[in-house]
């Protein structure tokens, strides 16, 4: 009885704070109780905070099928749809979902681990240290994308319900998204210099290893975690915001903000472990039945196949099954929904692999990866925003998505993994016409394309953030005519339960609760 009541309270600051209302029944399903643990302690809250957001990080049905496939998949092209009414109006149900997640989710389990954390004594505080400071660079990573999809955002005043004691006293205002990125990045370098010279004493090192199923324990890979956070959060506003200086101070400093640089360093959450959600052989909910679904959603994307088709990407035959011809072709965007669907029906459209995805139950969840850092250090190279070689950088970053391609590819039951592409292959592709750094003047579209190809359907939200700041790759889209929505949106829209219980602090942001309206760093 005490797990169940302790439970309810926590979940209930989380409820009132965005105002959504579930049965009592629900509770267990929406909030897993941190570590399976009734105490409430700061080591379970971290657990319970990365388990949080399992369902936005790893691959599965709800995730894939409702809320990414019919947005951010189809905004970037990642995944193949079929052309519709109203097909550029982003749907309630998903982004409704997102928000509540995020507010039901991270936002709540980290609040209260903090309150409990400022409670402790301070020599209480100074060894659980470490577990303060990996749940902060998770819970930026999170609110990062949510203040990408939606712009404005309650945030620092949401999930202090438990805190303040009073509905009222709570409800929260809308903080300025810029001014949201602008907090996380400092904050982000503090942590970032405190984990390189941060001692944890052997015990609470030993337990932090224990709670920590992300990084499993290692510090030295939660400091390249926050330094390429904020690197990615950096490079995300550098063109709106001067800072050069900070990027610089990243790139230039390897010692003292060493970020992820091999596939080996990638921060991503394993699948098929048992704590984790539904990513094993026997729940209703993996990566099968995200994609496979109806037969609709492991179509394969037109540009993105043209792509790699036209450039000899060895990431092909690992990340597409060909058609009943042996051809690679995906739906094409400017078909009308008819002539897909028949296409589809006859075989002729190209399906994502099953090997290394549809069927791999060890399909991962990505949140950072070494070509992902490798891309942005080609950029700020380039832009002169840090001393390199752009060109070395991103080659390294292509070599790097392919190996790692090939690691996924590898970890899958489903069939035999292919061979990996020697050393000459893939420096035969280094030299392809659309893939060449010598041979095309327009680095950035070089690099844009590469950066769509590496995070792909895997790291949607980031997919569809870095095209919208870079508008790379050049994507058409067949515009829908019955709609005010034209074409893509530029943002989601805020929930309903906000306009409704929080409409005070909603009507200062109204006037943005539009499609149209671009998040402050896309300018371009």
């Amino acid at each position: 009885m005490k797990k169940r009541i302790y439970i309810f309270l926590v979940l209930f600051a989380g409820a009132a704070m965005v105002f959504t209302g579930c049965k009592k029944s629900e509770l267990e399903t929406l909030y897993p109780n941190p570590a399976n643990s009734s105490t409430a302690t700061v080591e379970n809250f971290m657990t319970g905070l990365l388990k949080s957001a399992n369902e936005v990080v790893l691959p599965w049905y709800w995730r894939f099928f409702v809320v990414e496939q019919p947005t951010q998949g189809h905004y970037t092209q990642v995944m193949g749809w079929y052309n519709s009414k109203a097909q550029y109006i982003p749907p309630a149900q998903a982004m409704d979902w997102r928000w509540d997640q995020y507010y039901n989710g991270p936002m709540t389990q980290f609040r209260v681990m903090e309150d409990l954390y400022n409670n402790l004594s301070e020599s209480d505080q100074s060894d659980y240290r470490i577990f303060y400071l990996a749940a902060k660079i998770f819970f930026y990573d999170q609110t990062e994308q949510i203040v990408d999809l939606f712009g404005d955002i309650p945030w620092s005043d949401a999930g202090r319900v438990r805190e303040l004691g009073d509905l009222n006293a709570a409800l929260p205002k809308y903080d300025d998204a810029k001014t949201i990125y602008t907090t996380m990045m400092a904050d982000l370098k503090s942590i970032g210099d405190e984990l390189a010279s941060i001692d944890v004493p052997a015990f609470y090192a030993g337990l932090f290893q224990s709670k920590d199923y992300l990084n499993d324990g290692d510090i030295s890979l939660w400091q390249k975690y926050a330094n390429s956070l904020r690197l990615r959060m950096l490079m995300r506003v550098s063109g709106t915001m001067d800072v050069a200086a900070d990027i610089a101070e990243i790139l230039n400093n390897p010692g003292q903000y060493p970020v992820v640089e091999s596939n080996d360093e990638a921060i991503l959450l394993d699948a098929g472990g048992p704590d984790l959600y539904a990513t094993t052989k026997s729940q209703n909910g993996g990566i099968k039945q995200a994609m496979e679904t109806w037969g609709e959603y492991d179509i394969a994307p037109y540009a993105l196949v043209k792509h790699m088709v036209d450039n000899s990407d060895p990431r092909l035959v690992i990340t597409f099954d060909p058609n009943v011809n042996g051809e690679y072709i995906g739906m094409n965007p400017m078909n009308d929904g008819t002539v897909q669907a028949q296409n589809l029906n006859d075989g002729l459209i190209s399906r994502y692999d099953t090997a290394s995805f549809t069927q791999n139950d060890y399909f991962p969840g990505f949140v950072i990866t070494a070509a992902e850092v490798s891309f942005m250090k080609a950029e700020a190279f380039f832009k002169g925003y840090a001393s390199g070689d752009a060109k070395v950088a991103y080659e390294t970053g292509v070599e790097q998505s392919i190996n790692f391609y090939y690691d996924i590819n590898s970890t899958g039951d489903y069939r035999e993994p292919l061979p990996r592409p020697t050393a000459d292959e893939i420096a035969a592709y280094l030299a392809q016409p659309g893939v060449s750094w010598d041979a095309n003047d327009n680095k950035m579209k070089l690099i844009g394309e590469q950066k769509w190809i590496n995070t792909g359907l895997g790291q949607m939200p980031q997919t569809w953030a870095e095209y919208r700041r870079l508008d790379y790759p050049e994507l058409e889209f067949l515009p829908d005519n019955s709609s005010e929505q034209t074409m893509p949106p530029s943002r989601w829209l805020y929930p309903q339960s906000e306009h409704e219980l929080n409409g005070a602090n909603y009507s200062q942001v109204a006037g943005k609760d539009d499609l149209n309206t671009k998040i402050f760093w896309d300018v371009n």
